[in-house]
Parts: C-alpha cells; sequence; structure tokens
C-alpha cells in the first residue's frame, strides 16, 4: 500500500488557489519499481479494500460514492476494472453516464446522478457523472440550449450557480451518511494521443475508438480549464479531490486504492454486535444443530 502522505500529495480540500499546471501527470513519486512490485501491491491493496467493503456492508449505515472524471483515455474503466476486481459485486454499483436522455432532460440536471445515490452499505461508482453539467456543457455550450431551461436562467452566473448547487448536493450527501470521494485522472496531451494511436494500432483495442475522441482532442485546451476550474470551485472539506497522475496506469491504480483503503478506514466500520438475547439464541440453535451432526454421524 502507499503511505499516506502520497495520498495528501493529491488530496485538494480547497481550491480556491488550485492550478492544474503543478500537478504532473507523469508524477510517480519517486517509485522505482517493475511490474511485478506494482502488481503485488495493488493486489494487497484490492484485498484491503474487499475486506472494509464487506464491513461497509455489514456496518450498513455508510455508503461511498467513488465519483471518476477525466478526458478521454485517461484510465477510468480499467481503474474500475483493476481497482474493484476484489470487491463483492453486491456491494457495487457502476453507472456510467452518457448523454442525457428524454426523460433526463426533463428533469433537473442532479435528478439523474439522485436516483442512482449507493444505498448504505454500497460503494456506488460514477463513471463521468453530474460533473459533466461544468465540463463538457461548458466547452459545448449548445448543449445547454437543449436542457430545456427557461432562457432567462441562462446566463453568465450559470457556472457558479451549478458549482454551488453541486457543492450543496455533496455537502448533503456527507450529512447523510454517502461519503463522496472525488477523482480527477490527470493525462498529458501526449500520453492520450499515444493511446488513442494504440486504440488504432492494436486489432485488441479497436472496439474502443471513437471517432469523436479524435475531435474532442481538438478541444484539449478549453477542457483543462473547465477541468481546473470546475475542481477549484468543488473541492471542499466535505468532497475534496484528488488530482491522480494518469501517464502511468499501474501507479494511477495504486494512489485510487490506496485513497478508497484510508477513507473507508476513517469510517471506523465495525461488524454488528448481537445482544445478549440474540446471543442466547445463538447458542440454543448451535446446540440443536450439533445434536443433529451427532445423531447423523451416529446414524
Amino acid at each position: 500500500m502507499l503511505p499516506t502522505e502520497i495520498i495528501e500529495r493529491y488530496r485538494i480540500r480547497k481550491g480556491s488557489d488550485f492550478r492544474l499546471a503543478d500537478f504532473d501527470p507523469d508524477d510517480t513519486c519517486g517509485l522505482d519499481i517493475d511490474k511485478d512490485d506494482a502488481k503485488n501491491m495493488l493486489e494487497a491493496g484490492v484485498k484491503r479494500l474487499s475486506a472494509l467493503q464487506e464491513k461497509l456492508y455489514a456496518d450498513n449505515r455508510w455508503a461511498i460514492l467513488v465519483v471518476l472524471q477525466g478526458i478521454d483515455t485517461s484510465g477510468k474503466d480499467g481503474v474500475i476494472k483493476q481497482v474493484m476486481s476484489g470487491v463483492n459485486p453486491q456491494g457495487c454499483e457502476v453507472h456510467s453516464f452518457k448523454a442525457p436522455s428524454e426523460q433526463e432532460l426533463d428533469h433537473d440536471f442532479l435528478w439523474r446522478a439522485s436516483i442512482a445515490l449507493p444505498s448504505r452499505g454500497r460503494i456506488g461508482i460514477f463513471n463521468r457523472s453530474y460533473y459533466e453539467e461544468t465540463i463538457v456543457v461548458r466547452v459545448h455550450p449548445e448543449i445547454l440550449q437543449k436542457q430545456r431551461l427557461p432562457q432567462k436562467l441562462i446566463t453568465d452566473e450559470i457556472w457558479n450557480q451549478r458549482f454551488g448547487d453541486i457543492n450543496n448536493f455533496e455537502s448533503y450527501l456527507a450529512h447523510n451518511g454517502i461519503l463522496p470521494i472525488k477523482f480527477f485522472l490527470n493525462i498529458s496531451r501526449k500520453e492520450q494521443l499515444g493511446r488513442l494511436l494504440a486504440r488504432i494500432e492494436e486489432p485488441s483495442k479497436r472496439w474502443k475508438f471513437a471517432a469523436h475522441d479524435v475531435e474532442e482532442r481538438k478541444l484539449w485546451d478549453p477542457y483543462m480549464q473547465a477541468y481546473e476550474e470546475t475542481i477549484r470551485h468543488t473541492a471542499t472539506k466535505d468532497a475534496p479531490w484528488y488530482v491522480v497522475p494518469a501517464n502511468h496506469k499501474w501507479f494511477t491504480r495504486l494512489v485510487v486504492a490506496a485513497t478508497l483503503v484510508a477513507r473507508l478506514e476513517e469510517l471506523d466500520l465495525k461488524f454488528p454486535k448481537l445482544d445478549d438475547a440474540a446471543l442466547a439464541q445463538l447458542e440454543r440453535v448451535r446446540g440443536e444443530l450439533l445434536a443433529q451432526k451427532s445423531k447423523n454421524n451416529k446414524g
């Protein structure tokens, strides 16, 4: 597992002075390990996460909301596949947010996220999220015109209003036992180019390629500005951001796994304890089962 100081290096609690340029997508905190070591470290983290998820499920008081944001090819799907590989599927739900449906457009922008929130005892993962409303929609303002808002509400203040709405929403979640843990997977423009080319050149990856991703790449600078503004305005005590270097997939996954473990450990999760009456009942049932076992053995 990665030490706490590495996790804290990427944690943004208050984003008023946040600058994306201060975070190196190529950073690995000086770790110089081979693939086998990285694999072993991740397996240890996944094992610990699995044990904590079992306690979360049994404790049935908290819920975890993992928000994964990042530009195309930043590794969101890989994080879900590798980091959550050991978690019991019964206690984990993944939601991928695509373009809003007609039904979703008939509601406020947080509605579709609200109905997908994890219930107590579970981990919910948002692959993209309500943050698309201050990122993609900001880069493509024409989308805003399709959201059926009264025209007089579409002003220069709408982004600050949405930042405020999101902060209030996440505070509400935290106050109700749903812990938001938000990751921005910070990939460089150069690394993204290599991954897009790999999707074309490697047969096993061609199914992932979409020409739309190349068009969106042309808007790199507006996207980075939108991410920076979003993180700056929505990093709070209740819902900090983790700006995770994403050029090295092995390191990205280690940071995400270690962060989830650390945040779950803060909750002091416990298996439920039975009262005296329940324990006495268990002893009676145990005695009956042992008697049946003894009888079967004699038979």
